[in-house]
């Protein structure tokens, strides 16, 4: 896939108060996803910002309206408390959406996690996420961003198996931690999951020299994360620039940081076209790879789900898993 601007070009606006919403087929799951979903680690409080369920329904509400049907969500976004927020959001069209969450973690406290991955453990948390959610299944259950070790638990792939059995899950996946994880991806298929998480933006590449082509291989979805390089790509940011210390990106390394808001400016100059703004860009250059099936950028208001739905005005209908009616 090449960087440059001819990649990149305006589609014809129709629906959804001008913005032509466009889904793809989420692997071998065969569910019709938004190629723009909503990330909802913002709504555990660190990300700069404490929400409230008035928010966070004005934030789902606008997101509904414009043809956006996935949310991706964890169990340690606080304490089950962005999917408790979720859960009551949607719980009155909860048929409309495809409802991603995660399993592995332990939330403690802001920005203290420890890893929990018994069988056992894993089934508490699926029970605490369903009443969270206030549902009685989860669309998409993914292991959560945990090491080799931690994905050979003895028993956990056959204990959730039983669960996608018992209705409980619809689909697994699994969130790799490390962009090069290609163990993980390639074990996919043989431990019945059909979804791959993975950061994916312009900076970060890593995910097309092997996880992209065992991805391809197996037919699996793909949800690309922190699309937008925590808003490093949002063009909100030049080098030098700080963080409060409730916002996680203040734990960031500042030369990387300042190194990364460089590679910003510059790609600004030579890739984003005239008139495109930068968010939109990144998400529609992300949505260009043959694997990507969807981004899952965070939001942090109703105004900018409908800035990040405006991306799919740059995005062409080839792609190979565009959904054909």
């Amino acid at each position: 896939m090449a960087d440059g601007e001819s990649q990149i070009r305006r589609a014809p606006k129709s629906r959804w108060g001008g913005i032509d919403v466009k889904y793809r087929r989420l692997g071998k799951t065969e569910l019709k996803v938004s190629v723009i979903g909503i990330g909802t680690w913002q709504f555990s409080g660190e990300w700069g910002k404490t929400y409230t369920q008035p928010e966070v329904d004005a934030i789902l509400g606008q997101a509904r309206e414009l043809g956006i049907n996935l949310i991706d969500t964890a169990e340690c976004y606080g304490d089950h408390l962005s999917e408790s927020f979720i859960g009551r959001a949607i719980e009155k069209d909860r048929d409309k959406w495809v409802v991603a969450t995660k399993f592995g973690h332990k939330f403690h406290d802001r920005f203290s996690r420890t890893d929990e991955v018994h069988p056992d453990q894993v089934l508490r948390q699926l029970e605490d996420s369903l009443r969270a959610l206030r549902t009685d299944y989860i669309d998409l259950y993914q292991f959560h961003s945990l090491n080799d070790a931690a994905f050979d638990t003895d028993g956990l792939w056959t204990m959730l198996d039983k669960q996608v059995q018992a209705g409980k899950i619809r689909h697994l996946g699994i969130s790799i931690g490390k962009n090069d994880n290609v163990y993980q991806t390639d074990a996919a298929t043989r431990v019945g999951a059909k979804v791959i998480q993975v950061v994916y933006n312009r900076l970060d590449r890593t995910p097309e020299e092997q996880v992209f082509p065992s991805c391809i291989r197996q037919d699996l979805g793909v949800l690309a994360r922190v699309p937008l390089a925590s808003g490093y790509l949002s063009g909100k940011y030049r080098p030098g620039a700080t963080f409060a210390a409730d916002d996680v990106r203040h734990r960031h390394d500042p030369a990387e940081r300042d190194r990364k808001l460089q590679l910003v400016e510059q790609i600004r100059r030579e890739e984003v076209p005239a008139g495109v703004e930068m968010a939109q860009w990144a998400l529609a250059w992300c949505l260009q790879h043959p694997a990507v099936t969807c981004v899952i950028p965070g939001c942090k208001s109703p105004e900018q789900v409908v800035a990040n739905a405006k991306a799919v005005e740059l995005v062409g209908d080839e792609h190979p898993q565009t959904w054909k009616e």
